[in-house]
Formats: C-alpha cells, structure tokens, sequence
C-alpha cells in the first residue's frame, strides 16, 4: 500500500480509502438498494482492508441513518484495532435520527449536535477528519468554520474538510480560515470517475494550488464501470 501526505499537514493516509455507505441498509430503503452488509460482512471487509495496508475509513452520520458509523465502530471493537493506526472520517449535513427543522445544514447548533451523536455510534472520543457533507446557503460560512474550529480546539476533531462544494465556496472558506485563524478545510471530497472528469476543469487545480487533498467518492461511477 501506498500512503499520501493528507492535504497540507503531516498526516499520511492510505491511498485507498475504505467507504461504508454500503453499510447497514435496510431492505425497500434507499440506502438498502445501494447495500445491505450485516456486521460480519462488515468486520469481514474491515478486517481485510487492514491487512491491506488500508489505514484511513470514510463514513458519514446519514449512511443507512446511522448504522453504517454503528457498525464501522463496532467492526473495530470487534477487530480490535488500535486507535492510534486508522484515520477516522465522517460527515455532517443531512438528518439522522429525530427529524426536524434544525437537524441539517451547517449551523453552530446542527453541527454541536452532529458530532456528539457520531462520536457516540463511532464508539471513539474523537473523529480524525470531519467533514461537511454539503453546502448551506441558510448559513454564513464563518459561523459553520468557527464551530468546526471549536470541535478541533477542543480535541473533539483532528482536521476538518469538505464535500461537494464549489470551486469558490472552498477558496472563500480557506480566506476566511486565513483572516480568522481558524482550522482550515485539508480535503475535499467529490465526485470523480473516467465518466464524470469535470473536476480537472477547476477544482483540481485549485486544490493544487491551495495544497488541499482529494478524497474521491463512487470511482466506479455508482458500479456503471463494473457491471
């Protein structure tokens, strides 16, 4: 296995990544048509991308509401992995669990609440990458960074990153991480596959420029490629 700096730290990851979105679906659910792998089909898969030198693990809190971070926890009690050789990734955006007005976006309050409950179903004490699963034009971006911010001062969060934003969303976050000195955005996470190139137009660039890391999600174009 390979292993790559992650974005502009000093951390190294593995440069594949092990997705969970697969995880914990339910049958006639939406997430029970992407998969519906039990735990010890999980502690299977888990356990063989350890051994393959894999040593980062992306998730997020609305994968089969909750049960995938429930499972991928449990797969690494039941595998007894040390803590200090997986880099741990989620996500926070949408619903999970009790539905309500305030219960997705990026505000200080959905963003409070997000973590505890990931932490609680990962079964960790802190999350080594924490990423905002979507963009919300409902709140200022420097209201969601300094929220992230206090997650990483208080030894909740590691880093903190993004997903599927903008080319210009981004660089405006990183100004103000900048001015603020606050934590900034190491990744992005985006869709990219031999079907869809449309991040070399912009993104990748400027990730490059930026120096901040590339995590990519369905590779395989939803299985298109694989059959």
């Amino acid at each position: 296995m390979r292993y790559r700096k992650f974005g502009n730290t000093g951390l190294f990851v593995s440069e594949l990544c092990l997705g969970t979105m697969t995880f914990g679906g339910t049958e006639g659910s939406l997430w029970g048509h992407i998969g519906r792998l039990e735990q010890g089909e999980v502690d299977a898969l888990l356990g063989r991308a350890i051994d393959g030198g894999i040593n980062f693990i992306d998730t997020a809190d609305v994968y089969s509401d909750g049960r995938s971070e429930i499972m991928t926890g449990q797969a690494l009690k039941n595998l007894k992995v040390a803590r200090e050789n997986v880099v741990v990734a989620t996500k926070v955006f949408g619903e999970t669990g009790t539905k309500g007005v305030n219960s997705r976006g990026m505000s200080r309050y959905h963003i409070t609440d997000s973590v505890k409950g990931s932490l609680s179903r990962l079964q960790l004490d802190h999350l080594d990458l924490y990423q905002i699963h979507g963009f919300d034009p409902a709140t200022p971006m420097e209201e969601a960074l300094r929220a992230l911010d206090d997650l990483v001062r208080q030894g909740l969060v590691r880093y903190i990153g993004v997903s599927n934003w903008a080319a210009w969303q981004i660089v405006k976050a990183l100004g103000i991480s900048e001015r603020l000195g606050l934590a900034r955005f190491e990744s992005l996470q985006a869709y990219y596959t031999i079907a869809g190139r449309d991040l070399e137009r912009e993104i990748v660039p400027m990730l490059q420029s930026e120096k901040v890391g590339l995590m990519v999600w369905s590779p395989l174009a939803g299985g298109l490629l694989s059959g």
